[in-house]
């Protein structure tokens, strides 16, 4: 199987979005991939939350991921969007950051709202507060599809080992790890972090990345490191797309994932223990 990851510097406008996926979901399939993944908050890339309120839908109704589910069955594809920002029926008005992976018939096979709330301040600067703006999700999700099993996270879900090591205990071959990472933290921990996170498990880790300075219509402006990434289940780099927009391919072998369980059979050698 191939697969190909889609690099992007989202805007706060899901139409122009859409437009753009929709110039290089065909382009990847003309060059054999048959897995297509995006990466989180695909859809729009905003710190206005009344501007996220304007242009965000409720998933039953969002235009952009029905236009999505057709692009799969017009192309034959399993579409991985690492995350849209959807409405939720909330009390409080919080969004969902949540992932959906389609199948080539258009169905959303399975859907993953994002567990682990990014509240951090990086820099006096750079201070994040994902739970002002979106609820956590509480529900881990393991997909099968023909080619593999795949384990839905989303970004600063990769700071957990113990989700990551729960999804392939749960059976997931892939991590899916779609991100609109910080620079300064992806400087420092993005690809110790995602080799870690493949290690442990002796999985593959897809993590399809927000790049760039993302242009807005409304408030601050984010900046994203990108370095789109394919770590091995033995935890070698196969690609790093580095900060350039555009498309990451990779032919994945599953017998690598056996291979490396083989080699070091961690999974099964949990003991349990008292304290601390």
């Amino acid at each position: 199987m191939r697969a190909a990851l889609l690099q992007i510097t989202s805007s706060d406008c899901p139409s122009d979005n859409l437009e753009l996926l929709q110039r290089l979901i065909p382009e990847a399939v003309a060059n054999g991939a048959g897995f297509v993944l995006t990466p989180e908050v695909t859809n729009c890339v905003s710190l206005s939350r009344a501007h996220q309120q304007e242009v965000l839908w409720h998933e039953a109704e969002d235009p952009n991921l029905a236009a999505l589910c057709q692009t799969a069955v017009q192309l034959g594809i399993w579409l991985s969007i690492g995350s849209f920002g959807v409405k939720t029926d909330d009390p409080d008005g919080r969004f969902a950051n949540r992932q959906f992976l389609i199948s080539p018939q258009g169905d959303v096979k399975a859907r993953y709202d994002k567990i682990h709330m990014f509240v951090v301040e990086v820099t006096p600067e750079e201070t994040f507060r994902e739970s002002d703006g979106y609820r956590p999700g509480d529900r881990a999700v393991v997909a099968k599809t023909p080619f593999a099993t795949l384990g839905l996270t989303i970004c600063y879900d990769l700071r957990f080992p113990h989700l990551h090591r729960a999804l392939a205990r749960a059976g997931a071959e892939i991590l899916i790890a779609p991100a609109a990472f910080s620079p300064v933290t992806g400087a420092a921990h993005w690809h110790a972090l995602l080799q870690a996170r493949a290690i442990e498990t002796g999985c593959y880790v897809l993590a399809a990345a927000q790049t760039g300075t993302h242009k807005t219509s409304r408030g601050a402006q984010r900046k994203t490191y990108g370095h789109t990434l394919v770590v091995a289940p033995w935890g070698e780099i196969l690609a790093d797309a580095g900060t350039a927009p555009g498309i990451t391919y990779v032919d994945f072998d599953m017998e690598k994932v056996a291979e490396a369980r083989r080699r070091v059979p961690a999974l099964s050698h949990d003991r349990k223990f008292d304290g601390p």
